[in-house]
Order: C-alpha cells, then structure tokens, then sequence
C-alpha cells in the first residue's frame, strides 16, 4: 500500500484575465479513495483540478498537500507524490510511444541518475494495464484517439504517484475501453490505496465508481460526499438544469440518474 495523503482546497479563487471561474472553493480529498468531481460545461471542474497540480496559480487561497501549499514545492519533489493526466495533452512530435509513457518516470530521475531496470518495469507494467504494450514503437501521431488516450493513461500509471489526478480520462474511448480503465484506475486505488481524483462528464459513471462525490455549480461545491446522498433528482436540476429521475443502479446498487427531456416532462413520464 501507498503513503496515504492528505490533499486539501482551502478558500480558492481562480480565474483567467478579469473573468473569476472558482470562487471560494473547499474541498477535503478523502485520502486512498476515489473521488470524481462532476458538474455542468464551464463551471471549473478542470480549472480546479489545474490548480490542485500546480498548473494555474490561485488569486487567493491554498492546495496543500500534506499541509504544504502546492504552488511553493518544487516541481520535481511534488511529481513524485502528485501526478496529473492533464484535458487534451499534447505529444512532441515524432516521439514514440515507449519514450512517451517513459517521461512519467522523469520524477524520479536524479542527477547524473541512469535509467534503471525499475523503470524499465515501471513503463511495462503501465503499458500492459492500458494494453498498450502492442502499440509500443507506434508514433503517438500515429494512432486514434483513443489509443492515444489510452498511452497518456499509461505514462501518468509510470509515474507511480500516490496521488493522481485526471482530468476526463475516458475521453476519445469506446464504452468498452471507458469501463476498462474506470475498472483498471479503481484496481490501483484498491491495491495501491492510489488516492485518485477524477473529472467526469459521464454523472453515471462518475457515481458508480466513486467513494466520494462532488458537484460543482457556478465555481463553488454544491454537493459533496457519498454518491447515493450527492445524486438526486434536486442536485442534478440545480447543477445541470436538467429534470431527472434517479433510480439504484441494477448492476452496481449506486444511484443511477435517468434524463428526463421536456417532452417527457411534458407527458408526465414516470419510473
């Protein structure tokens, strides 16, 4: 098992040029669980994210990792604890695959430090969980979008962080490969006890495979904790706009949200 941490937002505003997207935001990540963050277009799911890994400066407030803010660590030292797969990435021309996931071990290369056969083994292993290992010597440019996906999936498992951040990691991918590394994220937060935060589009996948549950409106937490208390019919109308009616899941017993469109709504639909 990993070091569990702790990672905590604390009063955060964040915005780019004069417009404020975040504003007053706390956030408690439960350590060694999963956490998907879910919440309407433009509400700053990825903004917040960005920041929890350093990508974008707050204008006022704190992420603090294990009580120690983020944005004062040094790059190297936080990327061996905190690892992000970032929206849209973008690969260096003509790099191959087996280089590319290998640039998730940069953390944990030292000066003068030559690549070692732990990296050799960090870089298989991440390769054969996304089954990438096929794709190996492939250009990047080469492949679709969602082997693409799927290797970036692969490079951030190379890091071998304890924390790990991604943000909407199942896009460009099949139904099929969207379960699969939904399924593969949650083996490494159950064997590992990977603290792992997540955004999601999908509100039902994001409920089936959380522990922990947030909805973000206009900037700020709306709802936060279990997914059968975050997922209702009320939060789903304030967050998204959208009439709904929510049902327990067959398959996996987590609630399960149900769109209602306005001629449903219209006839009076019910379940």
């Amino acid at each position: 098992m990993t070091a569990a941490h702790t990672l905590v937002v604390e009063d955060l505003e964040l915005g780019y040029g004069g417009r404020t997207v975040v504003e007053s935001l706390d956030l408690v990540v439960p350590p060694a669980k999963i956490t998907c963050i879910v919440g309407a277009n433009a509400c700053g799911k990825s903004t917040l994210l960005r920041s929890m890994s350093r990508l974008l400066a707050p204008r006022s407030g704190h992420v603090l990792l294990d009580g120690k803010d983020v944005h004062r660590l040094p790059a190297k030292q936080l990327a061996r604890t905190l690892g992000l797969l970032p929206q849209s990435p973008i690969a260096p021309e003509g790099i191959v695959v087996a280089d590319l996931v290998g640039r998730g071990r940069h953390p944990h290369q030292r000066v003068l430090s030559r690549w070692s056969r732990e990296d050799d083994a960090a870089v298989a292993d991440a390769l054969a969980a996304t089954h990438t290992t096929e794709l190996a010597e492939r250009h990047v440019d080469e492949l679709s979008g969602g082997q693409r996906q799927r290797v970036w999936i692969a490079m951030a498992l190379a890091q071998q962080t304890d924390v790990l951040l991604l943000d909407e990691p199942t896009t460009f991918l099949d139904v099929s490969h969207q379960i699969e590394v939904l399924d593969l994220l949650t083996d490494l937060n159950r064997s590992r006890g990977t603290t792992t935060v997540m955004v999601l589009h999908d509100l039902n996948l994001a409920a089936r495979y959380a522990d922990y549950l947030v909805a973000i409106a206009a900037g700020d937490v709306y709802a936060a904790g279990d997914p059968s208390d975050v997922l209702t019919t009320e939060t789903v109308r304030a967050v998204f706009g959208l009439d709904s009616h929510v049902i327990s899941d067959p398959v996996s017993g987590k609630p399960l949200m149900l769109p209602l469109g306005r001629h449903h709504v219209a006839e009076g639909a019910t379940v």
